[in-house]
């Protein structure tokens, strides 16, 4: 699957400023994107929605909706990558970087990015992500 597939993508952050910008740049990249503000609207995005790839932010009202989402996400559709974004090292200096193959299941995300080193990183990372997931289509 390519970028111009028609992929969809979920796209959840707290923050309406980086919910507006990176909306915006998937869109102009082919993507089509739906947003929600937290989990529970996700929720119900995806009762209309059904993504090719999420992107979750970790922390959004509780510092665990990432988490929890990402983990719904993969019990509801398996196959479903996601990517997690975080600013927990720019926020607090710790580095939060699940190295363990335990850790990296915990954190239910097939990869983790740094919010404030998104640029192109972000697109690698959903390209390379696509490349190995099967159709999800509903």
């Amino acid at each position: 699957m390519t970028t111009a597939d028609h992929v969809r993508i979920l796209l959840v952050d707290d923050d309406e400023d980086f919910l507006f910008q990176h909306r915006i740049q998937l869109e102009n990249a082919g993507f089509e994107v739906a947003t929600a503000s937290s989990p529970a609207e996700a929720e119900k995005v995806l009762a209309s929605f059904t993504p090719d790839l999420a992107i979750v932010d970790l922390m959004m009202e509780h510092h665990d909706d990432g988490f929890v989402l990402s983990h719904h996400l993969k019990r509801r559709l398996p196959h479903l990558p996601v990517i997690m974004v975080t600013a927990v090292t720019s926020e607090t200096g710790l580095v939060f970087d699940p190295a363990s193959a335990e850790e990296r299941r915990w954190v239910a995300a097939d990869a983790l990015l740094e919010a404030d080193r998104l640029g192109e990183q972000l697109r690698r990372e959903i390209e390379r992500l696509l490349k190995a997931a099967p159709v999800q289509r509903g």
